[in-house]
């Protein structure tokens, strides 16, 4: 209820009149006890009367005067919340997983967060201006996804690009999302690769058995037995023996594959990779020098430390280092560099650099793949050879381990594949 309305200002004018009646009553008839009384009892009821209505009137009063200063607080508090709903909503869009940018209606492409801003910095995409101006380019669908990749520091990125239009202001703008997939692609490519050989080999196995066994008997009968013509008896030995030693070749190979499918999960530690270039240095570098040539192992600073498992680090170099020993087999005086240092970005770069003929133009994204080789097959019965499970091996390592593994063709000639992590 309104004060103005509770509070009338008659009652106190009321009281304050008899209590002034009283008064002059009582100075007035201050010699006759019986109205000197009455004149006393009237100023006394119009002084509490009055009292009362002062009373109240500082109650009101006080109540006007508090509802401000309740008021405030409330303000203050709710200014607060929504400055720290704003914080909170910034840190958030900064720390995004996702790479976001706006686009105003200009066209011009800026960058949100943190994410977004890494992609256009030293050790992101290799052309920032390229990447800006394809983001800026105009897209039939509003709301639509497509597949967008770039090149960045560590190889081919694929990203999942998001677009939506918004009208801000009476404004149109448009918000952009790049979400990183190609770990997640890789990922899913090497889990299918590894069921399908896995399924292979099982099922390869599974036939070559019998079939090795039975020949083996076979071949055992006949040798006991012997045949009715010399000539019979030749043509089914040799039947046998080639069955026979396709299906121990074949079983090799398989053997062979089943690596792939089979790798152990890593055991993550601190790996100083000083210390393991000395032990690859020791296993390949006489080699190198017996064949006239060098090999050259460098860390950049001493101190790099990586977390890895340093037995399947180990493994992944080596299948490296040998599939060069192998590039540069006709080369008068081959070469090879394996070094380990920081690159742009906070990332280790470990590079394996041969002085060979490199890969052959158009195969450099099959590479990679298991069966894949340009290469010689190997022949029966022996490990080396264009088995094709070399490079398929290190990526799987390499990946398990968190980084990934390309191949760069040095414009000075030669191979190199380098391991990111």
């Amino acid at each position: 209820m309104d004060s103005r309305r509770a509070f009338r200002i008659w009652p106190l004018l009321l009281w304050a009149t008899l209590m002034c009646l009283g008064a002059a009553l009582a100075g007035w008839q201050h010699d006759a006890p019986r109205p000197l009384v009455l004149a006393l009892l009237l100023m006394l009821v119009g002084l509490y009367g009055a009292l009362c209505q002062m009373k109240r009137l500082l109650q009101l009063a006080e109540a006007g005067l508090a509802e401000p200063l309740r008021a405030a607080p409330d303000s203050a508090r709710a200014a607060e919340l929504t400055q720290q709903r704003m914080l909170l909503n910034e840190a958030l869009l900064e720390h995004a997983p996702v790479a976001l940018w706006h686009q105003s209606a200009k066209g011009q492409v800026l960058p949100l967060n943190n994410a977004a801003r890494r992609l256009v910095a030293p050790g992101g995409a290799t052309d920032s201006a390229d990447l800006f101006a394809r983001l800026a380019q105009p897209r039939e669908q509003s709301a639509g996804h497509s597949l967008f990749s770039f090149e960045s520091e560590r190889g081919s990125e694929r990203c999942l690009l998001a677009s939506r239009d918004l009208v801000l202001s009476q404004s149109p703008e448009r918000l952009l999302a790049l979400m990183p997939i190609e770990s997640e692609l890789e990922a899913e490519t090497l889990k299918a690769w590894r069921q399908l050989v896995h399924v292979l080999t099982h099922e390869i196995m599974n036939s070559l058995t019998p079939i090795s066994s039975l020949s083996r008997t076979a071949r055992e009968l006949l040798a006991e037995q012997g045949a009715a013509h010399q000539e019979d008896r030749q043509d089914l030995t040799l039947a046998m023996d080639t069955i026979a030693r396709r299906a121990d070749s074949l079983a090799s190979f398989v053997g062979n594959y089943r690596r792939v499918s089979e790798l152990p999960e890593p055991k993550l530690e601190p790996v100083r990779l000083n210390e393991l270039f000395a032990r690859l240095e020791k296993l390949a570098g006489a080699d190198w020098a017996a064949r006239g040539g060098a090999a050259v192992f460098a860390v950049e600073p001493a101190s790099l430390t990586l977390m890895a498992d340093a037995g399947q680090l180990e493994q992944a170099l080596l299948n490296l280092i040998k599939n060069a020993a192998q590039a540069t087999g006709e080369q008068a005086k081959p070469h090879l560099s394996v070094r380990a240092r920081l690159v742009r970005g906070g990332r280790l770069s470990i590079e394996v650099r041969d002085n060979g003929p490199g890969v052959p133009a158009g195969m450099e994204t099959d590479i990679f793949l298991p069966f894949f080789s340009t290469k010689p097959l190997a022949q029966p019965g022996l490990a080396a050879g264009g088995q094709g499970i070399g490079l398929a091996v290190v990526r799987n390592l390499v990946h398990g381990m968190g980084g990934g593994v390309r191949y760069v063709k040095p414009v000075s000639g030669g191979a190199a594949f380098v391991l990111s992590f």
